[in-house]
C-alpha cells in the first residue's frame, strides 16, 4: 500500500500471549476510526467483522488529532482483536409507503419510535424487515459478497405497478431482479406481505405467492401480516381488513400451502396470528409453523405463549395476594380469561383480566406492546396494598419507557401500595414472585 512519508507514522503491534492472559504491544487509542483493513475500507460495521476474521492484519486508523497510524497484527486464528465499534448510523427509509404505522404515530411517542429504518444490516443482525429500494447493484453485490443471509425483506407484491403504488418509491418495481440475484447467488431470505384491502390482496396476493415461490428454495418464508393503522393515519388511502377478508386470505394461503407441502415438505407461506384474530378463527396447531422461525414477526407466537403457559403453571406456587390483575390489549383478552381460573387455583388469588383500550395510539390497535403508560393507569384505577398487578413485559423498552414515554418507575409510584411485576411469560413472572 503507498505511503506518502511524513503523513503518516507506523507503529508496528505484535500481539504475543503473556502468562496471565496479559497482551505485548502497543494499542490504538480509543476514539481511533479504523478507515481500511488490509488495503480495503471499511465503511460500517459489517465490514468491520467480515475484515477482522484473517489473521494477519493491517490496520490503517486515523486518530483523534487526525494523525494517521498503521498497526499490523499477527494472532491465533479466533482470537479477539479487541477492537469495540461504535453503533453504526441506521440508513432510514427513502419510501412514503401508503400503509406506513410510524406516520401513525402520536405526539409524545418515544423518541426511537419516529426512526425509520431500511437497513440491510439490521435486516441481518436482528431479523428487521428491509424493502431493498435502497440498494444498487454494488450494494447487493456486497450482500453477496459477504454472505450477509438469511435477510428479512418486506416485498408486499411483486407486480411491480402494485408495489410501486404502495410504497411509493419509482424503485420498488425491481424486487423481484433483485431477489433473483440474491438468491441465484446462495443467499436465503425470509419475506412479507403486509395485506391492504384492495391494494395487493386477491388476485395480487395469488400472483405475488407464485412468484416467490417460483424463486426457488432461497426464499425460505413468506408471511403475510395485516395492515395496521391508528387514529392518526385512519385517513390514509388504505384501510383497515374486514373479518371476511382476513378470512379470504386465510384460505388463500391455505391454498397455497397445499402446493408447498407437495413440492417442498414444508407450508412455506403462513398467516399471521392477528390475521386469525380479525377473522375470528381458531389458529392452526404447532405443526401449521413448522420450525417456528418467524415468532419475532407475529407467526406462531400466540401458539408459543400457549406452550409455554401450559409448560410452566404446574410450577406456579402460591402466592400471597388475595386479587390478581393482568394487564393485556383487547387482543390476548380472550387467552388469558380461558386461563384466569386456573391461574386463580395455582396462586390462591382471585385472578382479574383488565383489558386496556389504546386511547393513545386509537382502540384500531390492540397488541399489548402498543400500550401506552397513562392508558394502563387510567384502566386500573385505585390499587390495594395486598394486590398484584401484572404488566405486559413487552410495553416497556429497555430504558424503563412505555411507548408514551412515561418511566414504568412513575407507574410504579402511582399504583402503590400495590406490588407491580412486568414479564414476557406469566408463570415464569409468577414463578419469580415466588422465589422472593
Amino acid at each position: 500500500m503507498a505511503r506518502k512519508l511524513g503523513l503518516r507514522r507506523r507503529m508496528v503491534a505484535r500481539r504475543a500471549h503473556r502468562p496471565g492472559g496479559q497482551q505485548a504491544g502497543r494499542s490504538a487509542r480509543c476514539g481511533s476510526r479504523i478507515v481500511r483493513i488490509n488495503g480495503q475500507r471499511v465503511r460500517d460495521g459489517i465490514d468491520l467483522t467480515f475484515l477482522l476474521a484473517d489473521p494477519e492484519l493491517e490496520l490503517e486508523t486515523v486518530g483523534p488529532s487526525g494523525d494517521t497510524v498503521i498497526y499490523e497484527v499477527a494472532r491465533d486464528p479466533g482470537e479477539p482483536v479487541g477492537i469495540v465499534p461504535v453503533p453504526d448510523t441506521v440508513r432510514e427509509c427513502a419510501n412514503k409507503c401508503v400503509f406506513c404505522f410510524i406516520d401513525g404515530n402520536p405526539p409524545g411517542v418515544r423518541d426511537s419510535l419516529w426512526l425509520k429504518d431500511d437497513d440491510f444490516r439490521l435486516s441481518f443482525t436482528y431479523g428487521n424487515y428491509v424493502t431493498l429500494t435502497n440498494l444498487g447493484p454494488k450494494g447487493l453485490s456486497r450482500l453477496v459478497e459477504q454472505r450477509l443471509s438469511p435477510l428479512y425483506v418486506s416485498v408486499h407484491a411483486t407486480e411491480p405497478e402494485v408495489r410501486t403504488r404502495l410504497l411509493v418509491n419509482d424503485r420498488s418495481g425491481l424486487i423481484m431482479d433483485q431477489l433473483r440475484y440474491l438468491t441465484e447467488n446462495g443467499l436465503s431470505v425470509h419475506t412479507q406481505v403486509v395485506l391492504c384491502p384492495e391494494w395487493n390482496d386477491g388476485a395480487h396476493l395469488d400472483r405475488t405467492m407464485d412468484d416467490l415461490f417460483s424463486l426457488g428454495e432461497g426464499v425460505l418464508s413468506l408471511s403475510v401480516v395485516p395492515v395496521g393503522l391508528t387514529k392518526y393515519n385512519l385517513e390514509r388511502p388504505v384501510r383497515l381488513l374486514t373479518t371476511d377478508e382476513a378470512r379470504y386470505a386465510i384460505e388463500q394461503v391455505d391454498q397455497f400451502r397445499v402446493t408447498a407441502m407437495r413440492e417442498r415438505g414444508v407450508g412455506w407461506c403462513y398467516a399471521a396470528d392477528e390475521l386469525y384474530l380479525i377473522g375470528q378463527r381458531d389458529l392452526p396447531e404447532d405443526a401449521y409453523y413448522d420450525e417456528g422461525a418467524l415468532t419475532e414477526n407475529g407467526v406462531g407466537a400466540l401458539n408459543q405463549f400457549g406452550r409455554e403457559f401450559e409448560k410452566g403453571l404446574d410450577s406456579v406456587l402460591e402466592l400471597p395476594y388475595p386479587r390478581i390483575r393482568i394487564v393485556t390489549g383487547r387482543s390476548m383478552e380472550p387467552f388469558f380469561r380461558e386461563r384466569a381460573g386456573r391461574l386463580s387455583e395455582a396462586t390462591g388469588g382471585k385472578v382479574d383480566v383488565v383489558s386496556v383500550v389504546n386511547e393513545f395510539y386509537g382502540d384500531s390497535v390492540t397488541v399489548a406492546g402498543l400500550l401506552a403508560g397513562k392508558d394502563i393507569q387510567a384502566s386500573l384505577g385505585d390499587a390495594a396494598a395486598d394486590e398484584l398487578l401484572l404488566l405486559p413485559a413487552e410495553a416497556v423498552n429497555a430504558d424503563g419507557l412505555f411507548i408514551d414515554s412515561m418511566p414504568l418507575s412513575d407507574l410504579t409510584a402511582a399504583l402503590a401500595p400495590a406490588t407491580v411485576a412486568t414479564g414476557h411469560e406469566i408463570t415464569e413472572c409468577l414463578k419469580s414472585l415466588c422465589a422472593r
